[in-house]
């Protein structure tokens, strides 16, 4: 799919081109406790602050429970399970397997999906698909985590002084807002303090949760009994089903472990999430301790806010004070998430440039994207204003979750049979164990569309709407446009001899590896003029995170002074053409910048009733070309050395 048509990237054709030997991805650097307490602080933030509300909202949300002996040992024992299947085997055992050149992530599995397809491809555009509604979810995962983790954490304000109850809504507000304006000055001076600061979190929640099982042992027994999940829906099958929709907040996060595998590596994130799970464990059976330990009435008291009644009444603002750290640290990492998806969006095709800056100088993973920034500010505050606390957030948290998480389930059976080969009798009940969980939290969210969980879903669709117009919209642009392209022979055999020739070299940026650039033939049908050494510039974005240097550059000698040059990212990495422009070897002289001339094609769509997409569709592709950042800034194109030739196109 392409990025753009002329004066841009594509990405790597997969039938009928050669095998390309690729860079093994970046390694992480450092030793195996620095990286894992980089993991700490970075990748637990969104499971790490669940225990916050995921108990809560279980006994006390929309689907209240009472606190006694059946639902508390059946509560904990779907968590203990869902943490077992879902996070441990699932994520960091199985799928962190399948990654792409280190990289991983729904659109990292997909873009390895496809490279590796070969011939078989008559299921990949289903594949595809799959691979970008679950992206098209994580936009509305990206804005609910923040809101409701935020919010959450200042919520417990209230458990020291109902005095602190109206500054909760204006206190959230206020740190949200002040956490998306800091995006756009890097988080790397932040980022060391994440680590520690997580551990102290973590290390709390074992605490607290130790203290409290201590008075009441048992519980240690009963939550890792299957039996006590079974004898909850044998008991009450309804009540079971509605609470799984709240449960599932205990494992929000999950796939965060596998997304953010090319940080740190898939060894550092194992080791830590042993860690991290005890303590999560510990906190969860101290919150059902304390309340099997209380008498009835004071527990259907307690259980409104367990998290922060854990603490004794002096320790509660400190606690609410780390938990607003840790939900804060939580936001920046979904934050930055939504950046790096974004990135690999636009880099495989499936959104409009956008304009992106680097943050750090040593760390190219570090990224700001103005547009997704702001755009996310906005619904982040909305939503807190609209739901106006956590308990009516968590109706619209776990949709997204669980429908993505399905998603990579199905990824992952496609990864079984065609990558691994593994036999039927091996793949199969490990997909059908892991579907049936996840369409069981999936169906159990459902029932929450009316009370909220329609955000997430609208979100994903609007964003799934814009994802596949812009990769569909730009295929269509090429087709019409190879439709009227002229064979390169042809065109060096005509011109080379009739047009006058200049000094310096042209560089004509084209997606397709073939024909004549427009750019090409309307600057000598006005020009009517030809330079010295001509450049057929395509800039191909390949389906592995990075590529290495010696696979940058290619280039064809096609004769007359004409060169084609094929230039090579992989979805990771930033474009800079005239940097690597600047390396090439065997065309004649190395290019200089002032003397080399960039040609663009600036297209203007004309709507029409052709096949390939609605009308409604084509207007608004034409919008986002509209907006998306010129080719210029893009390919970082000196903007001194820049024509751009307009030129109308029928879609």
């Amino acid at each position: 799919m392409n990025i753009t048509a002329e004066g841009a990237a594509v990405t790597a054709p997969h039938e009928g081109s050669p095998a390309i030997e690729h860079a093994n991805g970046h390694v992480p650097q450092g030793s195996l406790t620095k990286l894992a307490l980089g993991a700490v602080g970075i990748v637990f933030g969104d499971i790490g602050t669940s225990p916050i509300y995921a108990f809560r909202e279980t006994f006390a949300g929309h689907h209240k429970l009472v606190p006694d002996a059946l639902h508390v040992y059946g509560v904990l024992s779907l968590i203990f399970w869902s943490m077992m299947i879902i996070v441990t085997l699932k994520y960091t055992t199985i799928i962190m397997r399948a990654d792409n050149k280190g990289e991983g992530g729904s659109l990292a599995l997909l873009a390895l999906i496809n490279r590796q397809a070969g011939a078989k491809r008559r299921w990949t555009a289903g594949i595809v698909m799959l691979g970008v509604f679950a992206t098209a979810l994580f936009y509305g995962d990206s804005m609910i985590t923040p809101a409701i983790s935020v919010l959450s954490a200042v919520e417990g304000l209230t458990t020291v002084s109902s005095v602190f109850e109206p500054l909760v809504l204006p206190l959230a507000i206020g740190i949200l807002i002040g956490l998306f304006y800091i995006q756009s000055r890097g988080t790397g001076a932040v980022g060391t303090l994440f680590g520690p600061i997580m551990v102290i979190y973590f290390a709390v929640l074992a605490g607290l949760g130790v203290v409290h099982i201590l008075d009441y042992p048992i519980i240690l027994v009963r939550m890792i009994n299957p039996l006590d999940a079974v004898a909850f829906f044998a008991a009450e099958p309804g009540k079971a089903f509605l609470a799984m929709g709240s449960v599932v907040l205990a494992v929000t996060g999950a796939e965060a472990l596998y997304a953010d595998m090319g940080h740190f590596g898939r060894k550092p994130i194992r080791v830590a999430w042993i860690a991290v799970l005890v303590c999560l464990l510990l906190n969860y059976l101290g919150q059902g301790a304390m309340l099997l330990n209380q008498p009835p009435a004071q527990a259907l008291e307690t259980v409104k806010n367990p998290f922060f009644f854990l603490a004794p009444e002096g320790f509660r603002l400190p606690l609410v004070l780390l938990a607003t750290c840790a939900t804060i640290i939580a936001s920046q990492a979904v934050i930055s998430g939504a950046f790096s998806v974004t990135q690999q969006a636009i880099q495989l095709g499936f959104m409009p440039r956008l304009r992106i800056t680097h943050t750090s100088e040593t760390a190219a993973g570090q990224i700001y994207i103005p547009a997704i920034n702001w755009a996310l500010m906005v619904m982040v505050v909305l939503l807190v204003v609209f739901f106006r606390s956590s308990s009516n957030l968590a109706a619209a948290y776990g949709i997204a979750v669980t429908g993505a998480m399905a998603i990579d389930t199905i990824l992952l059976a496609v990864v079984f049979g065609a990558l691994w080969k593994w036999p039927a009798w091996k793949a199969w009940p490990l997909v059908a164990l892991f579907l049936l969980v996840d369409m069981t939290y999936f169906g159990a969210n459902l029932l929450k569309i009316p009370a909220g969980g329609w955000f997430p879903l609208l979100i994903g669709a609007t964003a799934f709407t814009l994802l596949t117009t812009w990769a569909k919209g730009r295929q269509l642009m090429i087709d019409r446009m190879a439709e009227a392209s002229l064979p390169m022979e042809v065109f060096i055999k005509s011109a080379a001899v009739s047009a006058t020739r200049v000094p310096g070299t042209a560089v004509f940026m084209t997606s397709s590896a073939k024909g004549v650039p427009h750019a090409l033939l309307h600057n000598l049908k006005h020009n009517k003029i030809l330079h010295e050494r001509v450049m057929l510039l395509t800039v191909r974005i390949e389906d592995v995170p990075f590529v290495s240097a010696e696979k940058r550059l290619s280039h064809d000698d096609l004769g007359a002074g004409f060169f084609r040059i094929m230039l090579r990212y992989g979805f990771m990495e930033e474009v800079d053409v005239p940097a690597d422009l600047q390396k090439l070897e065997g065309c004649g002289p190395r290019a200089k910048m002032m003397d080399t001339s960039f040609f663009l094609a600036r297209q203007t769509l004309i709507a029409s009733s052709r096949p390939g997409m609605a009308i409604w569709r084509e207007k608004l592709f034409s919008w986002m070309l509209r907006n998306a950042e010129s080719a210029m800034e893009f390919f970082k194109l000196p903007t001194n050395r820049v024509v751009e030739l307009g030129s109308q196109v029928e879609i």
